[in-house]
C-alpha cells in the first residue's frame, strides 16, 4: 500500500499525527500499512511509559491512513475504536503498528491493528472501524 500521497497531506500542516510524532510507511502489500512512533515526551505518561491514548491515536490514524490510501477520492474518518493493551513500553523505544484490512465495503472498513516495540513484543490490540465518505456525499 503506497501511502505517500497520503503523507505529504499529513505533514502539510500541524495535526494530531504529526504532534504526537507518528510516521506512516507504505507496504508491499495492499491489505496492509504500517506506522511508527518514538515514544518520548509527546506521547507518553507522567510515569514515563506510553500512554494508552497515544497507543489507540496510532492505530485510528494508520487505519485512517490505509482507509484512505484505498480510497483516494473520499474523507475516511474513525467511527469506532476498541482496544487492549497488554504490556507497558517505556520512554525512548519506539514503537510500529501494523494494520491489516479485515473488511472493505462501500462504505465501512475495519481494521486490525496490532502495536509492538522493538523487541516485536506486543503491545496493543485494537480495531478500527472506519466509515468511508465519498465525494458525492460531503
Amino acid at each position: 500500500m503506497n501511502v505517500e500521497r497520503i503523507n505529504e497531506i499529513i505533514n502539510a500542516k500541524p495535526n494530531l499525527s504529526t504532534a504526537l510524532g507518528m510516521e506512516f510507511i507504505s507496504t508491499p502489500e495492499d491489505d496492509t500499512c504500517m506506522a511508527r512512533m518514538k515514544v518520548d515526551e509527546r506521547n507518553r505518561q507522567p510515569f514515563g511509559f506510553l500512554s494508552g491514548g497515544a497507543s489507540l491515536a496510532l492505530a485510528e490514524n494508520v487505519a485512517g491512513v490505509a482507509s484512505s490510501a484505498l480510497c483516494p477520492h473520499c474523507a475516511c474518518v474513525g467511527i469506532e475504536v476498541s482496544g487492549s493493551h497488554v504490556k507497558a513500553v517505556a520512554e525512548g523505544d519506539t514503537v510500529t503498528a501494523y494494520a491489516r484490512l479485515l473488511h472493505s465495503g462501500r462504505t465501512l472498513h475495519v481494521w486490525n491493528v496490532d502495536i509492538k516495540d522493538t523487541s516485536g513484543e506486543l503491545i496493543s490490540n485494537v480495531r478500527v472501524t472506519n466509515y468511508i465518505i465519498s465525494q458525492g456525499r460531503r
